[in-house]
């Protein structure tokens, strides 16, 4: 109940911020939409999980993100996290992924773990991707939640096709994504359309466009889409919205698993996958 009163009176004051000060407003509903508040990782606490693996920091632009390596032979799997986490997440899907026997490659996302800055968006992420896709040149992407997104947004945007994509609990249109946020705080009509002209402008895309059913609609690309239909942060239809685009995907529906999408006998169908 108190979370509810606090998220609404942000709301509200962004509200009436956006009749006296309209561009603070906006920057501010921006700020709000874009930063995590979860997911960092503070010296010297890192996770058991990562402690085994080689740790390496890149440079890019203005950012310094960080990746960590599980090695093995020259195949190479590439992780992306979602949002509000880090390459910690999969530390249950790396004890199966590392009876593979191919190296393992796991990123901090943008203003997440041990990475740089205070924005999360998609496309920054991406160009983390294509940073560490030059380098490595991996042959399998797998992408939780909003990183799966990424890894989408990535295949269509870049020139680099994986041989495999497998997207856990991923959403499809960042345009609910954005619905979802604009109701959750009530923001008026003002800010909603000054959200939609700044993602227009920033990243070259609209709302309606910045979508991973539309990335991957028609790709010829092997994938496996797991949604479960519990899943209360990013809802089953936006996983069926994406194996309705991406006919070459096969679609997984689990029922308990949630958000996390955390089992065994999953993470054994992803390594047969993977093996193929």
């Amino acid at each position: 109940m108190i979370q509810f009163v606090i998220v609404k009176s942000v709301g509200l004051y962004v509200n009436l911020l956006s009749f006296i000060a309209p561009k603070k407003a906006s920057a501010l509903a921006y700020k709000l939409f874009s930063q995590p508040r979860k997911g960092r990782i503070q010296e010297p606490k890192i996770p058991k999980t990562l402690l085994k693996a080689e740790h390496l920091s890149h440079s890019f632009k203005e950012h310094q993100f960080q990746t960590y390596i599980w090695k093995g032979n020259e195949d190479i799997i590439l992780l992306i996290h979602g949002w509000e986490s880090n390459a910690s997440r999969w530390k249950k899907l790396l004890s199966h992924l590392k009876k593979t026997g191919k190296t393992i490659i796991a990123i901090d996302g943008p203003a997440h773990g041990k990475s740089s800055g205070k924005e999360f968006n998609v496309p920054i992420y991406a160009e983390f991707i294509d940073q560490v896709v030059q380098k490595y040149n991996p042959k399998i992407a797998i992408g939780h939640s909003i990183g799966g997104n990424a890894v989408a947004f990535f295949q269509a945007h870049y020139n680099h096709n994986f041989e495999k994509i497998i997207l856990l609990g991923a959403p499809s249109d960042f345009k609910v994504i954005l619905d979802n946020y604009i109701k959750l705080l009530s923001l008026n009509k003002r800010i909603h359309q000054s959200l939609v002209a700044y993602v227009k402008e920033r990243f070259n895309i609209t709302v309606e466009e910045f979508s991973a059913s539309k990335f991957l609609k028609d790709s010829t690309i092997a994938g496996i889409i797991a949604h479960d239909i519990d899943d209360k942060v990013v809802l089953f239809e936006e996983g069926k919205k994406l194996s309705e685009a991406w006919k070459k995907a096969q679609f997984i529906e689990t029922k308990g698993l949630g958000h996390s999408l955390h089992d065994a006998y999953l993470y054994q169908t992803i390594v047969d996958f993977v093996q193929k």
